[in-house]
């Protein structure tokens, strides 16, 4: 059975997480170390504004049953879905970092199918992709289990870093593996 999730869209609040995920080297051992630390309040401020005007859905995960206006408990993560540029093209691309104590407990598989249905109830993100670095065995098997079509092997650059990356893609309207439901929000 999947964990009970929540997502929330990022707040202001949210600095200290980002500090958490982006600025440790554990969280960021697969994505070429850890980030500096100056800057992160910039980048939640620049993730609100998108959350905020819906070019991007910028969500924090946060364990157990709590739900809009409940408060929930601790962030667990993040998940996020958005639009950029490649050499002219334009598609959409989901990520996910979990906190190392929630790990392993199925959180940021469920928080990727729940972005993911939401992205099959809006119909305006097509095809997303994901670029799992090639050692990260838990983001691959996320992407496995749930359906995603695993294209090829690809360097991706990353806050200015070349990943070594599995390049997968889905459909959210056809592909979603038929495992558990969840709640759109």
């Amino acid at each position: 059975m999947d964990p009970e999730v929540h997502l929330r869209d990022v707040e202001l609040g949210d600095v200290d997480a980002y500090v958490r995920m982006r600025c440790d080297p554990v969280m960021m051992a697969e994505l070429g170390g850890p980030l500096p630390r100056e800057g992160i309040e910039e980048k939640v401020r620049r993730d609100v504004e998108d959350a905020a005007s819906g070019t991007a859905l910028i969500k924090m995960i946060v364990p157990g049953a709590g739900g809009p206006g409940t408060g929930g408990g601790p962030v667990a993560g993040t998940v996020t879905l958005w639009h950029h540029d490649v050499d002219g093209t334009v598609f959409s691309e989901i990520g996910w970092m979990v906190m190392p104590e929630f790990q392993g407990r199925g959180v940021g598989k469920r928080a990727v199918r729940m972005l993911l249905e939401r992205a099959r109830y809006e119909d305006r993100w097509g095809l997303v992709h994901a670029f799992p670095a090639t050692t990260n065995a838990p983001s691959n098997g996320i992407c496995r289990s749930l359906g995603f079509t695993f294209l090829a092997e690809q360097d991706v650059v990353f806050a200015g870093r070349i990943v070594r990356t599995n390049h997968w893609i889905i459909d959210p309207g056809t592909d979603l593996a038929r495992t558990n439901s969840s709640n759109v929000r």
